[in-house]
């Protein structure tokens, strides 16, 4: 027992000094900065997938202290994001959680770290980081407006566009903002768990993207929303807009990628070439009305086992 607890200690003391050396490189060492950020996590996750979560809650919480510093206040907020994540993902390592659930579990803790964060910023010091992104939206489509009516180019309906452009650009915030969390909680994930791996960790694997399959209730929900906001008028600024407005596309994205998910299935069950594979994929994004659609029938018809069975005749 009293080895164990030493070897928790001093391992400990080596992934917290790992942890503020990386940090202190991202903070004040440019260029370098924008890889070393990638890596910050690894030090907490590393423990915490080793570690009873009780030793790992401290050494997480250690290493946020020591944040402060290295950076001063302005690093805690930094240290916050990326020691809590390596605590989820070390957690979801050490429990033996699949690698979707360690990916919702660190986007959520993500996400409320983000937006309490947010709130302690609009609180103590006033300013509002979503109005001010939206105001320099403003001055810079001011300024475009300004540069087109030296040419004779500017539109007649340019102010009303761009009035409603950043309108539902502010609307969907919520949804782009979830959207880009997971996103990112998607890259990170993968950057860090070979890493892990490699560390000797036994690390989740996700199943391959084309056997990716959403629930149908996706598909419900999607139907459900499509048609209020095609039959019931829903009045702009109203908290139902802003509900429906980022549901659908959240609900959008999902159908997308399970569009995308069919291509790729079907693709690889006729063994056609990996370049058409590349080009499916590169396509289906301008093309995403068309994925959208196979998305809904993949969703809603069982054509996966149809085309299975219609390769193998």
């Amino acid at each position: 027992m009293p080895n164990e607890q030493t070897k928790q200690l001093t391992f400990g003391a080596m992934m917290i000094a790992l942890f503020s050396i990386l940090l202190a490189v991202s903070f004040y060492v440019p260029i370098l900065n924008l890889i070393t950020s990638l890596f910050i996590a690894v030090p907490i996750a590393w423990y915490s997938a080793k570690f009873n979560r009780k030793a790992s809650i401290l050494v997480t919480v250690v290493s946020i202290i020591m944040s402060l510093f290295i950076g001063g206040l302005l690093a805690i907020p930094f240290a916050m994001i990326h020691a809590l994540m390596g605590f989820t993902i070390g957690d979801a390592i050490r429990t033996k959680k699949s690698k979707l659930f360690m990916l919702l579990s660190t986007a959520g803790v993500l996400l409320v770290n983000i937006v309490m964060q947010y709130v302690i910023v609009v609180l103590t010091i006033g300013i509002n980081p979503v109005k001010e992104l939206l105001t320099i939206a403003t001055d810079q489509y001011d300024q475009m407006g300004v540069f087109l009516e030296r040419f004779n180019a500017l539109p007649k309906d340019y102010d009303q566009t761009v009035a409603d452009t950043l309108y539902m650009f502010e609307t969907v915030m919520p949804s782009l903002f979830i959207i880009s969390l997971f996103g990112f909680v998607f890259i990170l994930v993968n950057i860090l768990l070979p890493i892990l791996k490699r560390l000797g960790l036994d690390v989740p694997k996700f199943p391959p993207f084309s056997q990716l399959r959403f629930p149908k209730s996706v598909l419900w929900y999607y139907i459900v929303v499509l048609v209020v906001t095609l039959f019931v008028e829903l009045e702009q600024g109203t908290f139902a807009f802003m509900v429906f407005a980022n549901a659908a596309l959240i609900l959008r994205v999902l159908l997308v990628l399970q569009g995308i998910s069919f291509v790729q299935f079907f693709i690889l069950e006729k063994g056609w070439p990996k370049w058409t594979l590349i080009v499916a994929i590169i396509l289906a994004i301008p093309l995403q009305a068309i994925t959208l659609i196979i998305g809904i029938f993949d969703l809603g018809f069982n054509i996966r086992s149809y085309v299975k069975d219609k390769n193998r005749k």
